[in-house]
């Protein structure tokens, strides 16, 4: 355990440039760890921060080879106030490892290195050949991840990816991911008079950008939750019925999340349960909002301008440009007159949909069974890994989601934390699948 907290206590914080150097000494750090293992490791340098890249051949040309894909980036710790110890000074309690980076991503991916080593080390070989690529931009989008896949190809040539980035759905129930949301986020500004005015003297004569947003943001969804954007919906695959029905079989209690949220209701696209509305269906959000004054006590001002920011998490088959045009298109279409309206998109990512068969998927779920003692189940998640699509396409190869976390870790929040017995029963997990992947494809 020393190891990973050694690995923890390193601030690489790729958001921030203070941190630049930190970056690459974990970077580094994970480097000479895979090296002193038995890998061939190397940085390799990109326009941000370095991609350790590592690379194990010893079962032959004939052998199947797994990729196994990380982040050693991890989010800003602040507001550091809120954290019970300092967030990279790894700490035990409860069974519970505390630290930033604990469970995304530094302490799954390290768990993949230590079943690597103990294989290395008890058995002087591995099942299959192995490549391991940590990336250290994740946390800021992947912004060359895409880039190095293309020019390194033929290198990285792979039968499987698997990815530990992700949680079980309960303590002592494995999960396979078989699906990601992806994402269309973009800025609506809307323009009115060249300067802020005085709300005495022009309100009721001056258009109000902020009520103009307002208007704006109203109309993005109907009386009964459902995204109000023509095209929306067009490209959207629908869930075989077996799958809805057996998330509906999950112990999940929605009243349960409701309290756990605190809010005072839930709401949502109607017709579809918390969990297919989490993992199954589009949504678009409001995610920040500002105009006029909001400081302390009074001030009557007509604002001149009006700013939203807004997510739409997607669903397959929709594409992120195609939402972006349709939002700027329903933009122009409502904007009422005596404002502009622009919109420009910031960021976004493919949807990903998993195949629940075949030689990687069917290894992961022995592999998971092996070490928890129980079938894993099949879950979505709501948020969103382009990277994985990325893979996918580049690489042709399938993606095995099987990650060791927990509903409320905390991940990008004060207080993060991995459960110790998760971490290792990942490692006895990990270490299985290099067994049941070389088995399986052989067989």
């Amino acid at each position: 355990m020393h190891e990973l907290f050694d690995f923890l206590r390193i601030p690489s914080v790729s958001a921030r440039s203070e941190h630049r150097d930190d970056c690459r000494a974990a970077a580094q750090w994970l480097c000479d760890k895979l090296t002193s293992a038995g890998f061939t490791a190397s940085l390799e340098e990109t326009p941000g921060h370095p991609i350790v890249l590592a690379e194990w051949r010893g079962a032959g040309p004939g052998a199947p080879t797994l990729l196994v894909y990380g982040h050693y980036d991890v989010q800003p710790a602040e507001p550091l106030e809120l954290w019970t110890s300092p967030a990279f000074e790894p700490a035990v309690r409860d069974g519970r490892i505390y630290a930033r980076g604990s469970v995304d991503d530094k302490g799954q991916l390290y768990l993949h290195v230590k079943a690597l080593q103990a294989h290395l080390a008890v058995r002087g070989t591995l099942p299959v050949n192995v490549i391991v690529l940590a990336e250290g931009e994740e946390e800021v989008g992947s912004v060359n991840l895409e880039h190095f896949l293309e020019q390194n190809r033929d290198r990285l040539r792979c039968d499987g990816v698997v990815i530990s980035d992700s949680t079980m759905f309960a303590p002592g129930t494995p999960s396979i991911l078989s699906s990601l949301r992806g994402l269309a986020y973009v800025q609506i500004d809307v323009q009115g008079s060249t300067s802020d005015l005085h709300s005495g003297m022009y309100g009721g004569a001056v258009v109000n950008p902020a009520m103009a947003l307002a208007r704006i943001l109203a109309t993005l969804h109907d009386a009964h939750g459902r995204v109000a954007i023509a095209g929306f919906y067009d490209t959207v695959q629908e869930w075989p019925a077996a799958v809805r029905a057996q998330m509906r079989t999950l112990p999940f209690n929605e009243e349960h999340f409701r309290r756990e949220v605190g809010s005072p209701a839930l709401g949502g696209e109607q017709g579809y349960t918390v969990l297919e509305q989490l993992w199954t269906r589009p949504t678009c959000e409001v995610n920040g909002l500002l105009s006029g004054y909001t400081g302390e006590g009074a001030k009557t001002v007509l604002p001149a301008v009006a700013m939203a920011k807004v997510s739409c998490r997607l669903v397959p088959d929709q594409d992120p440009r195609t939402v972006e045009r349709l939002i700027t298109e329903h933009v122009a279409r409502v904007t009422p007159p005596g404002v502009t309206a622009t919109v420009t998109a910031l960021h976004g990512g493919r949807p990903w949909r998993a195949e629940l068969s075949g030689p990687l998927h069917d290894a992961g779920v022995a592999a998971l069974e092996a070490a928890f003692g129980t079938t894993p189940v099949i879950t979505g998640e709501g948020g969103s890994i382009p990277v994985v699509g990325d893979f996918e396409r580049i690489l042709g190869a399938p993606v095995l989601l099987m990650g060791f976390g927990l509903p409320g870790e905390n991940a990008h929040a004060p207080d993060e934390w991995i459960s110790v017995e998760n971490f290792r029963q990942g490692m006895r997990a990990a270490a299985t699948l290099l067994d049941r992947f070389g088995a399986a494809r052989h067989s």
